[in-house]
């Protein structure tokens, strides 16, 4: 309860700076020579935002009241916050933050996590990173060996999630591939929940659906899996069953970007 307090004091400071330090100007107001209030009014910041004066009052004085993830996002875009602004808000108010947005633009960041996976990738395991969509971006001549040779694949075949499903090749390299691939479903139904309305999302599902019968069988069970840390076996020419860790890591500039590392198991599954 102590700490609840605190961060209701701290949220209602933080709102009361930010909006003294944004002009009439910048969100569109007309300016008055007779205006004698510093940065905004709270009455132009709740009408802005979309909620009510005596609320957003209530706010500013810290009283225990509950903002919801949407007016807060408004009330960041009314105040110009930035991102690291943003979800700053949200966990003084929250106690967490629900969607966490890429601060750099894709243009930006995929030449990066190109670089990063050239960088990690001098080793004798995969690496592979993809997009939020599933595409894949960038891997390792490791990837090529023992997944398929991305280099060879464009548009929707080269992304991980339809290779699971639907590339021979998928079922050939990895040995439990059922299990991996009700996986993969779990996790592209988690996918659907955090982007409803995105295109790429929407069209992966809608080809699935209509081109893999195992999709149609499993997506209605409606399982649903994070992006974790798990085992995979592979059936590797010359070197038998190996099995491998998958770790998973989000770079913190590219959010919408994750990469998946490989390492074994245990010492027998080394190479």
């Amino acid at each position: 309860m102590q700490q609840a307090g605190h961060n209701r004091h701290e949220l209602a400071r933080f709102l009361r700076i930010r909006r003294e330090q944004i002009t009439p100007a910048q969100v569109g107001l007309p300016v008055s020579a007779r205006r004698r209030t510093q940065g905004l009014r709270r009455e132009e910041v709740a009408v802005l935002a979309g909620v009510s004066p005596t609320w957003y009052t209530y706010l500013e004085q810290g009283r225990e009241i509950q903002p919801s993830p949407e007016v807060l996002d408004s009330l960041a875009r009314v105040l110009r916050l930035t991102e690291d602004e943003r979800q700053y808000i949200h966990q003084l108010a929250l106690g967490h933050v629900k969607h966490v947005r890429a601060v750099e633009s894709q243009a930006t960041t995929i030449p990066l996590v190109k670089s990063l996976v050239r960088t990690a990738g001098q080793c004798p395991y995969p690496v592979y990173a993809f997009d939020y969509a599933g595409a894949v971006i960038a891997w390792n001549d490791v990837a090529c060996q023992w997944y398929t040779d991305w280099d060879a694949l464009n548009g929707i075949e080269c992304n991980i999630v339809w290779w699971m499903l639907m590339n021979p090749l998928a079922r050939e390299r990895i040995v439990d591939w059922e299990d991996d691939a009700r996986d993969t479903v779990a996790t592209t139904r988690a996918l659907s929940a955090r982007y409803p309305h995105d295109q790429r999302v929407r069209e992966l599902i809608t080809r699935l659906n209509g081109e893999s019968e195992e999709f149609r069988k499993w997506w209605p069970n409606h399982e649903v899996r994070g992006q974790r840390s798990r085992p995979r076996r592979f059936r590797l020419n010359g070197h038998g069953i190996r099995t491998m860790r998958l770790l998973v890591a989000h770079p913190v500039d590219a959010v919408n970007v994750t990469m998946t590392f490989h390492v074994p198991d245990s010492p027998a599954d080394e190479l």
